[in-house]
């Protein structure tokens, strides 16, 4: 073989690692959680006249690719090549948990934690699923939250809870995949922030 045909293989096999010869380069579609927090009348009863920072959410390993996950099968994680994430899905969920609280008007203020402890309590959390789920019937999305508040001067563990979401996806495409995941993900918030407050408010009547 020539040097001239080896040179054009070579290049041959790069653009099949690409996109394939002779094809146009794929490029990454990019999406973005969008989380709006449910309207929630005001309940001054309820507001503590105490401050609370938000540290930002964790993550299990597998959802810090930057690539959408789905699952095929309970115990399989796959990854779409094409279909990334903007921004970290930990950022989004932080911020509208900080929101959710806000509007609840649960506490006198709302921050998100600059590690300087200087509020009165600290509320943790950690994304435990959002993932496609392509098994079982119809293709759904899965979000499942944690949280706890602590309590900044005792180091107590004031409450803590769990909530979980399932919804079917419609419009078997990404987009409306992404978009079920956000309406997952603040039914979640919704679930853990209306726990946190019924466990407030009923600490709060106890102690009066």
């Amino acid at each position: 073989m020539t040097t001239k045909v080896l040179v054009s293989a070579s290049a041959c096999v790069v653009m099949v690692l690409m996109a394939g010869c002779g094809g146009k380069v794929l490029y990454p579609n990019y999406y973005a959680l969008e989380i709006v927090p449910a309207p929630r009348p005001a309940v001054n009863e309820t507001r503590l006249p105490v401050t609370v920072a938000v540290r930002q959410f964790e993550t299990p390993p597998y959802l810090r690719q930057g690539r959408i996950v789905y699952r095929q099968a309970p115990e399989e994680i796959d990854f779409y090549n094409y279909h990334r994430w903007a921004a970290d899905p930990a950022v989004a969920v932080t911020t509208a948990m900080i929101d959710s609280l806000r509007s609840s008007r649960l506490f006198s203020f709302v921050m998100p934690y600059d590690g300087q402890d200087r509020q009165d309590y600290l509320i943790s959390g950690r994304i435990e699923r959002l993932d496609e789920i392509d098994y079982g019937g119809d293709v759904r999305v899965e979000a499942k939250l944690s949280a706890e508040l602590v309590n900044l001067r005792t180091g107590a563990t004031v409450w803590a809870g769990d909530a979980a979401e399932t919804s079917r996806v419609g419009t078997r495409n990404v987009n409306s995949v992404v978009a079920e995941m956000s309406r997952a993900v603040q039914k979640s918030i919704d679930i853990l922030v209306a726990a946190l407050e019924k466990e407030l408010v009923a600490k709060r009547r106890a102690a009066q």
